[in-house]
């Protein structure tokens, strides 16, 4: 997979994306126009984490002091699952310029 995304990067949610908590369920779900889906605890974590002020390699950084992971094994999985997201247009990214 073709990383869409730099260190430098900001990740957010487009308009009309959120994370939406489904009671009955009790699960977490990244919703947009006409589609959702169902995230577990790491992409919940991940996805929290776009304030959309915070570059990418910030977001690892926070997220390897939290779980007490090696920055480099987050950055991979961090950039991968972005990348799958912004290639369904679940989230977008803008230059930190």
């Amino acid at each position: 997979m073709t990383a869409l995304i730099g260190p430098d990067d900001i990740p957010y949610l487009p308009r009309g994306v959120r994370l939406q908590g489904d009671r009955v369920r009790g699960i977490r779900v990244l919703q947009a126009p006409e589609r959702a889906m169902q995230l577990d605890q790491i992409g919940e974590a991940i996805l929290s984490e776009l304030d959309g002020a915070r570059s990418l390699d910030r977001i690892v950084r926070d997220l390897a002091a939290r779980y007490d992971a090696p920055v480099d094994q987050i950055g991979g999985d961090v950039r991968d699952f972005l990348t799958g997201l912004i290639e369904r247009r679940m989230v977008f990214v803008r230059d930190s310029a």
